[in-house]
């Protein structure tokens, strides 16, 4: 049977002087942890400030220490099945779920000069949009050939939907000065379950 989603995080560290942070890691080891890297550093390896690319995919190996964040919270109301798989027990065959969707945008500093992470109009605007692809929708007609569409499995559709939809406004307006961070993306089923995927926004 599928069991309720736990959140779990657990840190191992070879030195003492390591602290865990609610969004990542910190350290006195700043080579390997902290998100300041030499200006000529790129984007994507100041947000790699957490890891090495452990699995080839693109992603690092854990979050960087980024101390302001944003959040959003939505909603959605889906139907799907997991194709009466037994793993599933009840749940199986096709039935209701609504999501509560909160979206974590972090970054190492605030933008100036208004001092945000990211506007958030803007953010609740892209999450919005990235919902209504799901929302009030069959899952299993959205994502045809079998899909398992487990919670975290759309944490990380949802995550892709928002990072794809930033990347297109700020190649259409031309601003260099867009969100550069890191984006989490939870999914609640109940108070008692859920489950989440995050990564850097570009």
């Amino acid at each position: 049977l599928r069991l309720p989603c736990i959140a779990i995080s657990c840190f191992t560290f070879a030195v003492s002087d390591a602290n865990a942070s609610l969004f990542g890691v910190s350290s006195t080891r700043v080579s390997n942890l902290s998100p300041l890297r030499p200006k000529t550093a790129s984007i994507m390896e100041q947000l790699r400030g957490g890891g090495d690319d452990e699995d080839g995919k693109g992603i690092p190996a854990f979050r960087p220490y980024l101390p302001y964040t944003l959040a959003i919270r939505d909603s959605i109301m889906i139907a799907h099945s997991f194709h009466d798989h037994p793993s599933f027990g009840p749940a199986g065959g096709l039935h209701g779920a609504t999501y509560t969707v909160d979206v974590e945008f972090a970054s190492a500093s605030l933008k100036h000069p208004e001092n945000w992470v990211i506007d958030i109009g803007l953010a609740s605007d892209l999450v919005a949009e990235v919902l209504k692809k799901y929302n009030y929708k069959n899952l299993d007609e959205v994502f045809e050939g079998g899909v398992m569409t487990t919670t975290e499995f759309m944490c990380r559709k949802v995550h892709d939907g928002i990072v794809e939809k930033l990347k297109e406004k700020y190649e259409k307006d031309g601003d260099d000065n867009g969100f550069k961070g890191w984006i989490k993306v939870s999914l609640w089923e109940s108070h008692k379950a859920w489950a989440s995927f995050e990564g850097p926004s570009v």
